[in-house]
């Protein structure tokens, strides 16, 4: 193999090393820049079963930092409270006003009624807005089965 060639073959060698790693490179912009896509449809399920303020104010942070950051048109956002949780979706709440601007926010924030009857506590009891479902676990889980991501604050 005469020098030229010796070259030539040593080009394509590293063209075909490197190649690689620029794909790669690439790849993995485009993964970050994705979250940002208003094309994709993001979901998320955040569990609330703490009976905390401080667990749901960052609870309701989360969520709103993620509508301001890949657009609230383009995320679905479910909070789930459950357990001790259901206490800071009680009427007079000390975090129900924040509740209410999430729920205006298109937050879809959802009380247990399994929950609610163990507490025997009726819809009366709870701040206005909310939904409901039968089992917070089980919402859960049905949305984690379907592709939603999962966040415990």
């Amino acid at each position: 193999m005469n020098r030229r060639h010796f070259i030539q073959a040593g080009a394509v060698t590293s063209a075909l090393l490197v190649t690689p790693f620029f794909i790669a490179v690439h790849a993995q912009n485009q993964g970050a820049t994705a979250l940002k896509s208003p094309q994709k449809r993001h979901k998320i399920v955040i569990q609330v079963s703490d009976n905390d303020p401080a667990k749901w104010n960052l609870a309701l942070n989360n969520a709103k930092n993620l509508q301001d950051d890949v657009g609230a048109a383009n995320v679905d956002i479910e909070i789930v409270a459950y357990g001790p949780g259901i206490g800071m979706l009680k009427l007079e709440s000390p975090t129900g006003s924040r509740v209410a601007d999430a729920i205006k926010a298109n937050i879809r924030v959802l009380a247990c009624e399994n929950t609610m009857r163990g507490q025997k506590l009726t819809r009366d009891d709870m701040l206005p807005a909310l939904s409901y479902v039968p089992a917070g676990v089980t919402e859960i889980m049905t949305k984690q089965s379907e592709g939603w991501a999962y966040l415990r604050p």
